[in-house]
């Protein structure tokens, strides 16, 4: 089934579309832009109730999909009690802006001539979406990787919109490692033989050894030792259980995503740099009054926990916690019980300073 066929079975819950002129901080400016959104619940009536989940790279704008440990009836973040919304990266594959739509100018798809969206881009179509839907404060807003990113970059450009922010396993500028690491991803892209070509399987062999390329950084030592054992002493067997889990990751993002987002998407997470065109990183940091949590995963090899340190040093109201998990860097999806206390225990405290306060 190829990716076309397999796309259309997704659900787009809504869509956004904004017709005026957009620009890129690359210079680029669209017509107009659309956003796929998905929202849990109903907005209360003086609008407090607010939770604004951002994705990571190849996720869509469910999360009570991907992150069904927090997200969904009777979890923490509970759309009884939450108007919980959820939007695709501009750049995506499940319903927003992305190069399979037209280019006005050639009347084609955009393919490799899609101008794409830094993590500042993105939270700025965001703010357009947020008008549409009368939302003019956020109780909680919290992501993963590079929804942390997109967090923080939202915190700095509207330091009075969050209440409190929970940036995880994130960083507040792309570091040289992860840098290298998508860099090695879209080299193995680029020398798909397809890659050039205009049509929407184009690059995904490629993009099947980039995903293995990636899943090397999202792991560790300890999670393929405890999940991926070689289960054969033949010399030439491939069912070495960690080889055939590498291919099989490859094959099973081929068939739910395209090259061209990958691509993109990538080049957006290696331009994040909070600090860009604000005097410094630590500057930008210091403009966000949300009160924050900032979460690390003690195994994370592509966030280290010492970037989610740098920001809670930095960031005015925040507090660093680390959890503990053999999973790495998906340990921010994973450890969904140890995150859900964190976060219990964060609101609480602050909760409980705030009476204090007001006494």
């Amino acid at each position: 089934m190829n990716f076309v066929n397999n796309y259309k079975k997704k659900k787009v819950s809504k869509t956004f579309t904004c017709n005026k002129p957009f620009k890129l901080e690359s210079g680029a400016v669209l017509n107009g832009f659309h956003l796929a959104y998905t929202t849990h619940g109903k907005l209360n009536a003086d609008k407090s109730n607010v939770v604004w989940i951002f994705h990571a790279l190849t996720a869509n704008s469910d999360p009570a999909e991907w992150w069904g440990g927090l997200v969904g009836n009777d979890k923490f973040f509970d759309p009884k009690k939450y108007f919980i919304v959820c939007v695709n990266m501009p750049g995506s594959c499940y319903g927003s802006i992305n190069a399979f739509d037209i280019n006005p100018a050639t009347n084609n798809s955009w393919y490799h001539a899609f101008p794409w969206f830094t993590t500042r881009d993105m939270v700025r179509t965001y703010r357009h979406l947020k008008n549409h839907l009368g939302i003019s404060k956020i109780h909680i807003g919290i992501g993963g990787s590079m929804g942390g990113q997109q967090l923080l970059e939202w915190s700095i450009e509207e330091p009075e919109l969050f209440q409190y922010i929970i940036p995880i396993a994130t960083n507040a500028f792309h570091s040289a490692w992860g840098v290298a690491f998508n860099a090695s991803q879209r080299f193995a892209i680029e020398n798909d033989a397809t890659w050039k070509e205009h049509h929407v399987d184009a690059g995904l062999e490629g993009m099947k050894t980039a995903r293995s390329i990636a899943l090397l950084s999202y792991r560790s030592y300890d999670t393929y030792k405890l999940t991926q054992k070689i289960t054969s002493d033949n010399l030439n067997s491939r069912e070495r259980s960690s080889e055939s889990y590498q291919q099989y990751q490859g094959e099973k993002l081929a068939k739910r995503f395209n090259a061209f987002s990958y691509y993109f998407l990538s080049k957006g997470m290696d331009n994040h740099n909070v600090g860009r065109g604000r005097e410094s990183t630590v500057k930008a940091l210091e403009q966000i009054k949300a009160k924050a949590l900032v979460i690390g995963i003690s195994s994370d090899l592509l966030f280290p926990p010492t970037e989610q340190e740098f920001i809670a040093a930095h960031v005015p109201y925040a507090e660093f916690r680390e959890i503990h998990s053999p999973y790495g860097h998906d340990g921010f999806l994973l450890e969904y019980e140890q995150i859900e206390e964190a976060i219990k225990t964060f609101l609480y405290n602050k909760v409980e300073e705030e009476a204090l306060v007001t006494v």
